[in-house]
């Protein structure tokens, strides 16, 4: 079995073992977001507050600038002259008080960050963890929506019964994240002797179940690539990589996976990768792959609307890794959400009873920690990460961003080295935690245990059916 990367065990560790853990740091943005809310305050009527305070407390500077704001955004020496909006949480508790003088409203630079499908607040999100590394909490709770198209329209199992003895994100118990990819046959032959008949299972273990794929074309830069593999490194995860690109850079490690065309020349810098990846089903290129790094695992990626009954074929010819590639918003080309494109490509291998022996990686629509988790119990054994890691890095939108030949992003001119493997280790630490949480809370200590569990989960379509089926009005929608 091979770990990707290998990682030197802590010396003060008997065994060497060590929990998996990935150092956070501080990573401001170098365009900062703007303002989630405006605060439009009436300077004149502030300025008869303000002098009538002045009087009536007698010349106590403290009270009389003491507006009523527990989050420092009217706190400014001026006494709210000055507003700080980036404090600000829209509580509404000033406008409340003071509807007369101050009023707060949603900054329109802020709500046309992201597009259609990666909206402001998941633009928000990604870029709040990857500066941080934290968790991005609400003490006001939950304000989105409770259904919808997409991945908002499953929701998890997350028992309170059992979460008081799952607390794996303090590490007082632990929780694995880590996955296998590769050949994993259902039973093993052995010699007389009691040897092995045949070569063992090669697998990589990364240590979560996510990969880093690849950006749009337009970004696809020896600059980038260096810096999506560096942090993939950390990770201890995969990138994939152009094999052109792996070239021009010379980018090598076992935490890069090629990605190859026909016609690509089929040589790597540095040792032999320990996965590569086929853009397209071609019997020549499989032959030529195999035949060149004959202990690679090979890996297909496929468009999502590949049909299954193609997907069994491929896997009777020795295909033991596929990857299905939605667009940036989740859809197949015929149209399906990738939800119930893993769901079908899932139950496709279980009913040929060979589930357990590949593994199947999806791309496309994540956006969100939640939707990897949600994808897992779907059927994927792995997600890969594709746009949140480019708005990590400061990407803007410009226009909606569905296919990778689209130039909808636009990246910082010069992005620092360090910086940009510190912000997608901050976003790698923070949708890790996530994902101990929803393990914590269903009560599972395996990640791997999560795949395909559809029982953990509720589908909106499923309960308004169960509630509304055979109600005039519904069917008819339907």
């Amino acid at each position: 079995m091979l770990t990707v990367p290998t990682r030197p065990a802590a010396p003060e560790e008997p065994g060497g073992y060590h929990r998996y853990h990935l150092n956070t740091q501080p990573a401001p943005p170098i365009v900062p977001l703007p303002d989630r809310f405006l605060v439009k305050v009436k300077r004149p009527i502030l300025a008869w507050h303000i002098i009538a305070d002045f009087v009536e407390f007698k010349g106590n500077w403290n009270v009389t600038s003491d507006r009523p704001c527990v989050y420092g955004v009217l706190d400014s020496p001026l006494g709210g002259m000055m507003a700080r909006p980036h404090l600000c949480v829209a509580c509404l508790r000033c406008t409340m008080q003071n509807p007369e003088l101050i009023q707060i409203h949603h900054n329109p630079d802020h709500q046309h960050l992201g597009d259609s499908y990666f909206t402001s607040e998941y633009f928000a999100h990604v870029a709040y963890q990857a500066e941080t590394g934290r968790i991005p909490v609400k003490g006001a709770g939950y304000r989105g929506k409770f259904g919808g198209e997409g991945w908002d329209g499953m929701w998890t199992d997350m028992s309170e019964i059992v979460r008081p003895t799952r607390d794996g994100i303090h590490g007082r118990e632990f929780i694995s994240t880590a996955i296998d990819i590769g050949a994993k046959p259902g039973y093993l032959r052995f010699n007389g002797d009691g040897t092995v008949a045949a070569k063992p299972p090669r697998v990589i273990t990364t240590q979560v179940p996510f990969l880093f794929d690849l950006p749009p074309i337009a970004h696809r830069t020896p600059e980038l690539m260096q810096i999506l593999g560096a942090a993939a490194a950390a990770a201890q995860t995969l990138a994939i990589v152009p094999l052109p690109v792996m070239q021009a850079a010379g980018l090598s490690g076992a935490h890069l996976a090629p990605l190859v065309k026909p016609g690509d020349r089929l040589d790597v810098p540095g040792a032999a990768p320990h996965m590569v990846e086929l853009d397209g089903w071609d019997p020549a290129l499989y032959d030529a792959v195999t035949a060149r790094f004959p202990e690679a695992l090979v890996a297909l990626r496929l468009p999502a609307d590949t049909a299954g009954a193609a997907l069994l074929d491929y896997a009777k010819q020795g295909v033991r890794v596929f990857h299905i590639a939605g667009d940036y918003h989740g859809r197949a080309s015929d149209g399906r959400f990738m939800r119930e494109v893993i769901r079908a490509v899932h139950g496709a291998f279980v009913d040929a009873r060979l589930r357990d022996e590949i593994t199947l990686l999806g791309s496309g629509g994540i956006a969100a920690a939640e939707h990897v988790a949600k994808a897992i119990i779907c059927g994927l054994d792995a997600a890969a990460l594709d746009i949140p890691l480019l708005v990590a890095l400061d990407a803007r939108f410009r226009g909606e961003c569905i296919a990778p030949g689209a130039g909808a992003l636009v990246m910082p001119p010069d992005i620092p080295h360090d910086w940009g493997v510190q912000r997608l280790i901050n976003l790698t630490a923070s949708w890790h935690d996530q994902l101990l949480e929803v393990l914590g809370a269903m009560g599972l200590r395996d990640v791997r245990r999560l795949r395909g569990e559809l029982g953990r989960a509720m589908f909106q379509e499923d309960l308004e059916r169960e509630a509304f089926g055979g109600i005039a009005g519904y069917d008819d929608q339907r």
